[in-house]
């Protein structure tokens, strides 16, 4: 028996606070502007919000008004719940994008060399590592862990916007413990941990019997079994929640953003991040890659690299694993994807039409595996 565990979390977690506002941020700019460099951080605490990073743009965008929009999105507009939409500070820190940066992603070496000739010739936004990975647990071709753990933190959010019950608040987690039979074959769930932001006057005897039956048993109830262990609310009470209970910060969850610790990560997050940053969109073209090999029944599992320069739009490297299950030789798929995928950054934004406003929804809940919206790195390609 083999068991694996992956997490996820809902709009409240302070962390997600920050990246919402982050690709709210970018909408907004990129609604107005398509060319628009955004690289936009965010951190909170009580009290306060501080936007910061470097935008380069012609458009005009009130970051105040975004993040309190945000929040209150979130949930998170009375003052009770400790962070209040209305009163919290916003504070904006924004610089343009660092020309020696904005050269290098302007035109790539290989234009300046006099080897571009088709347009595309925009530079790759930084260095680094980007991994897709796709394989046939789910029928989204997502790992089953982080897929449950994804939408039992969807679910979670539902119930309390829905007024199911009254005494729910926007921070939460989920956790899944898948167990696997043979290292392959999904044998059920082990373990199920939620942690929920609850108004003080819940009893944990009444959050546990109201998350059994309102957000567990209608996503996982034909999964779990006598032996399965479900923790709610393990330290005893979770009333004190948000970027009050725990300062928020982009970018620290890019394990629950992508596949939940199943595959491997390049350790670039996303949120906030114009698609020419190959962090983003260098890890969406991935996605589509490894979705499309495992769709077209190529491997059961497939995880791609793809490795980037600074300034340099081709990559400097691309890898497949499909860890043994693959139909045909590793090397074989590569060309394969070589031939029938253009990895330049400009190539990537315009294949999958990044430069449009699409990121908040994303910057919750998963940029993978989504059966919720119309993403175009979700869509597979023939091979």
């Amino acid at each position: 028996m083999r068991l694996f565990t992956s997490e996820a979390v809902t709009e409240g977690h302070p962390d997600k606070v920050c990246d919402q506002i982050a690709d709210a941020v970018l909408d907004a700019v990129l609604a107005e502007d398509k060319n628009a460099r955004v690289a936009c951080e965010v951190c909170a605490t009580t009290g306060l919000v501080l936007v910061m990073g470097e935008i380069t743009t012609e458009a005009y965008v009130d970051i105040q008004k975004i993040a309190r929009g945000k929040i209150r999105e979130i949930g998170y507009d009375r003052a009770e719940y400790g962070f209040n939409c209305d009163n919290v500070a916003v504070l904006a820190c924004i610089d343009e994008q660092s020309t020696d940066i904005a050269m290098g992603v302007n035109k790539s070496l290989e234009a300046k060399r006099g080897n571009a000739s088709d347009g595309l010739d925009t530079g790759a936004g930084d260095q680094g590592m980007m991994f897709g990975f796709a394989c046939n647990e789910t029928e989204t071709l997502m790992p089953m862990p982080v897929y449950l753990a994804q939408k039992l933190a969807k679910q979670l959010a539902g119930v309390r916007k829905a007024g199911k019950v009254d005494y729910l608040r926007p921070d939460g987690k989920t956790q899944v413990t898948v167990k696997y039979d043979d290292g392959k074959n999904i044998a059920g769930i082990d373990t199920i941990v939620i942690s929920t932001q609850h108004g003080s006057e819940a009893t944990q005897e009444q959050i546990a019997q109201d998350l059994r039956r309102l957000v567990i048993e209608p996503i996982v109830g034909g999964m779990i079994d006598r032996d399965t262990k479900i923790f709610t609310n393990p330290t005893g009470q979770f009333i004190i929640g948000g970027p009050a209970g725990d300062s928020g910060l982009t970018g620290r969850k890019i394990i629950v953003d992508t596949y939940g610790g199943y595959a491997r990560h390049g350790g670039g997050s996303f949120s906030g991040k114009d698609p020419t940053k190959v962090d983003r969109s260098a890890a969406y073209a991935a996605r589509q890659i490894a979705k499309s090999v495992a769709a077209n029944g190529l491997a059961s599992a497939c995880e791609v690299q793809v490795a980037y320069a600074i300034g340099v739009a081709h990559p400097v490297s691309i890898r497949v694993d499909t860890f043994g299950t693959g139909k045909m030789p590793e090397e074989k798929i590569e060309k394969m994807i070589k031939e029938k995928f253009d990895m330049r950054p400009a190539a990537i934004i315009e294949r999958l039409k990044l430069r449009n406003p699409i990121y908040a929804p994303v910057s919750v809940y998963g940029n993978f595996g989504r059966e919720d919206l119309d993403l175009t790195w979700e869509k597979t390609v023939t091979l």
